[in-house]
């Protein structure tokens, strides 16, 4: 009962911007080493134009439907520690208007940008009716995904008079950035009997990539309060409320300021979770944005789904 209501923990939130979310998917067996793999998919639907925060009107019909799919393989070294690789293949396809009044519509497609994660598990406290648990992790994303459409920031101009101003740039459809930049976080697990918690935080630190450019530091966090409609020897069923949140500041090109690409987001939403023995954990979540605060003009989500499956050996 033990080994399978600590296997909540293992399915993690996404965290962090669309461009960089990358899934984390423990192995949580209690002792012993383990191997896990899995496939994570978030689709994310950006439809609503907002200039400095405010709803504005969005005339050309920009859209922007995004679609990052990781395939996860980890390695539970022992009780304390354990490694992740996470490779992203991304699909964006997207309408905005054209310097000349046109519609630009069309989609890209590739490898994101990898990352390898480690995860230290430093507390952990269980008894039949209370469990908590308290990790650190630490990790490399690398510069596999293609940066080709940041070139378009270098020769992005003022839209003319009477041209619906774009708020899909060449920075929201990069695949990669071209940096190696550093991941920091935690989280932790604290159930009591059929109540549960799971709360964490994540930063990306990132650094200038190619064409000079520089995507800002990004802090992204959750919190997951819920109880287990089902909790057996065999498995469980829990509902969570999902709320988490983002806070972006604003990327740098040659050292100047990119003032369209500031964010601050919160998204709250129901989560599905499911474990089945020690093997299968499984999770669906709907995410809607209840405070999107951005700078300048920009293509705000309108909603976002989450789906996971994660196999234990």
């Amino acid at each position: 009962m033990l080994i399978v209501a600590l296997l909540a923990i293992t399915a993690q939130q996404s965290l962090a911007c669309d461009l960089c979310a990358i899934y984390r998917s423990k192995e949580a067996k209690s002792s012993g080493p383990g191997l896990n793999i899995g496939v994570f998919e978030q689709f994310t639907h950006f439809g609503t134009m907002r200039q400095d925060g405010h709803k504005t009107d969005n005339p050309a019909g920009q859209r922007l439907d995004s679609f990052i799919t990781q395939f996860i393989l980890g390695y539970r070294v022992n009780d304390s520690f354990g490694l992740q690789l996470n490779l992203p293949y991304i699909y964006r396809s997207f309408k905005r208007p054209d310097d000349n009044g046109g519609i630009d519509q069309g989609h890209v497609a590739g490898l994101g940008d990898m990352s390898l994660i480690a995860d230290y598990r430093p507390f952990k406290y269980l008894t039949e009716d209370v469990i908590f648990a308290f990790d650190l992790l630490g990790g490399v994303k690398f510069p596999t995904g293609s940066s080709d459409r940041i070139a378009e920031e270098l020769t992005e101009t003022t839209s003319a008079p009477g041209v619906a101003e774009s708020g899909i740039h060449g920075h929201d459809l990069a695949l990669g950035s071209g940096s190696y930049d550093a991941i920091v976080g935690g989280s932790l697990f604290a159930r009591r009997r059929k109540l549960y918690t799971t709360a964490g935080l994540q930063y990306a630190i990132r650094s200038k990539g190619d064409f000079s450019y520089r995507y800002a530091n990004d802090l992204a966090w959750f919190v997951k309060p819920g109880g287990y409609l089902w909790l057996g020897h065999d498995g469980t069923l829990g509902l969570n409320l999902a709320l988490s949140g983002e806070k972006k500041g604003k990327d740098k090109l040659a050292g100047e300021v990119m003032e369209d690409t500031g964010m601050t987001s919160v998204f709250l939403g129901p989560e599905l979770a499911y474990t089945w023995k020690e093997n299968l954990s499984a999770e669906f979540v709907t995410e809607f944005p209840i405070v999107s605060h951005n700078t300048a003009l920009q293509l705000v989500p309108d909603y976002r789904l989450r789906a996971a499956l994660t196999w234990r050996f």
